[in-house]
């Protein structure tokens, strides 16, 4: 894992600088680790049809995965243990998430340990995402041009006084 070796910039002093994510959640929080997933699955969760549940289980998938060629792998049981949940239940929200096409379950075997947990491809999801995705930049877009236009009328009187003599 990375860590923030930065300086305070211009200062000469040797103690880092925190990070923004470490002046909100503290040093040793973000250096324990910490998982990326987009806003937009988050923001757009009911309309893809995904269950918090759901949300719960793809946050612990990603919390393993590091690369995008090397797949997360963790078994039902570390999901269920960690979410409080049961493996059964894991089981059946990841063969709805699969069957729904958000992700891939890739079947691994062992040399000699016959299988091996599978491998969870996030491909289906990123997918299905994207244009959501391109919907949340448009609706930012415009909320910017509400913005401008107001600051733009502001100090204006949006009512002229109209002389009645």
């Amino acid at each position: 894992m990375a860590t923030n070796s930065r300086t305070k910039a211009g200062t000469g002093s040797s103690s880092p600088e925190l990070r923004t994510n470490e002046k909100k959640w503290g040093k040793l929080l973000m250096e324990a680790g910490w998982t990326l997933l987009p806003n937009t699955v988050l923001v757009r969760q009911a309309a893809l049809g995904l269950t918090s549940t759901d949300i719960n289980i793809l946050l612990h998938l990603m919390a393993f995965w590091w690369k995008k060629e090397e797949l997360p792998h963790p078994s039902k049981v570390t999901l269920a243990k960690s979410i409080g949940v049961t493996p059964r239940t894991v089981q059946r929200r990841i063969a709805a998430m699969e069957k729904a096409g958000f992700i891939q379950r890739i079947g691994r075997q062992g040399p000699h340990r016959g299988t091996q947990t599978n491998l969870y491809d996030f491909s289906g999801l990123i997918k299905v995402a994207t244009p959501y995705a391109k919907e949340l930049l448009e609706e930012r877009a415009e909320r910017t041009r509400e913005q401008a236009a107001r600051a733009a009328r502001k100090g204006r009187p949006l009512l002229k006084l109209v002389d009645r003599d």
